[in-house]
């Protein structure tokens, strides 16, 4: 796609979660409308959608009937098959390109990718077996974290090794239940940060400022605008091979790279071609938010402003009955509530997020 999409085009969105709902609703507000594909009619997103098709993510046949539907596809994460994407991308304009999931969906793949654009991951190794395994922690040492190569989300499919004994291999390895799988030696990191950037079409390239996140189970519990200083000094070189991943691949959208920030530089965590968490504080917190730059991107618009609102801004995840304390929060000022209207506030379940500004910038 050349052209800009004028408002009253359709997007199409796959996947119907809180990402997605969060994408139509600022498409929404710029006079595009969004059609959602996804395996039910359950999710957040299908409650903005002005359409919903069903349908498996693998299916070909009914991805096509979606894609007619729509004059350019986005989605909203990256465990979903990128084949039936690439042929549905010979009739319309996917973005980000499938490319980006083919590399994003296997951690072997992402390591390997960032490594030959000379971007530093932690230490790794491909194990397909116990034996393999035990052979890999000789090298890597132990404590050590084996991780599903696909698949994987908010820490689920990962486990810390920390003795090397063959019956606990052979249990660890029972318990993850897969083929294939890497494992990552163990990075000593002062914090963890995230890059948000977004491209256009034309390749304009633009971030915004560096959120310090904190996690929790492997699940990201808050975020904070602007980062320490020890973080910062770090995020040039961040911004660069963030860069470099997006300009590789062509990029069109939000991509989201996360990092270790240590003694010795930033360390390549892995990135998401998507909007993300470690984002959600742009909604009030910057000129722009991501989800708004990710619609004005893939429909060929110009980007937005991504400046700070605040002098300080902090996101914090409701996770599972942590959002039951909606009143509270909407009692205090500055805080910004968003539920996204899933059902059961099950214990790791992401239910919504607040977001709290500390001196506005007038």
């Amino acid at each position: 796609m050349t052209q800009t999409l004028p408002p009253g085009s359709k997007i199409g969105i796959i996947g119907n979660g809180q990402l997605g709902q969060m994408m139509a609703i600022a498409a929404t507000q710029l006079g595009y409308f969004c059609h959602v594909y996804a395996p039910n009619q359950s999710g957040p997103a299908n409650v903005v959608a002005a359409k919903s098709f069903v349908g498996a993510y693998d299916d070909g046949e009914k991805l096509k009937e979606f894609a007619a539907s729509v004059d350019v596809i986005t989605y909203e994460f990256e465990n979903i098959p990128a084949a039936p994407l690439v042929e549905i991308a010979k009739r319309v304009a996917v973005y980000p390109p499938p490319q980006a999931l083919n590399v994003a969906q296997d951690r072997l793949t992402e390591k390997n990718y960032a490594s030959d654009l000379k971007i530093r991951p932690a230490p790794f190794r491909p194990v397909s077996s116990p034996r393999e395994l035990s052979y890999a922690l000789l090298e890597l040492g132990i404590p050590s974290i084996l991780k599903q190569r696909t698949q994987g989300y908010d820490g689920r499919g990962q486990m810390v090794v920390k003795k090397a004994t063959d019956s606990h291999l052979a249990e660890i390895w029972s318990e993850l239940s897969c083929k294939e799988a890497i494992l990552e030696g163990m990075v000593k990191f002062e914090h963890e940060f995230s890059v948000l950037a977004v491209r256009d079409i034309k390749g304009q390239f633009l971030t915004w400022d560096i959120p310090a996140n904190t996690h929790n189970n492997g699940i990201l519990d808050h975020s904070v605008v602007p980062a320490n200083d020890f973080i910062l000094q770090q995020a040039d070189a961040a911004i660069k091979a963030t860069q470099r991943i997006a300009d590789s691949l062509n990029y069109v959208g939000v991509l989201a790279v996360e990092f270790f920030a240590t003694q010795f530089g930033p360390i390549f965590n892995e990135m998401a071609p998507r909007v993300h968490n470690s984002g959600h504080w742009t909604i009030e917190g910057a000129e722009t938010s991501q989800f708004e730059n990710h619609i004005r991107a893939v429909c060929g618009l110009p980007l937005g402003s991504t400046a700070l609102t605040a002098e300080r801004v902090e996101m914090k995840n409701l996770i599972g009955a942590q959002v039951n304390t909606w009143e509270k929060i909407l009692s205090r000022r500055n805080n910004y509530l968003h539920v996204y209207g899933k059902g059961t506030a099950r214990p790791g379940r992401k239910m919504g997020h607040v977001t709290k500004l500390i001196k506005r910038i007038i």
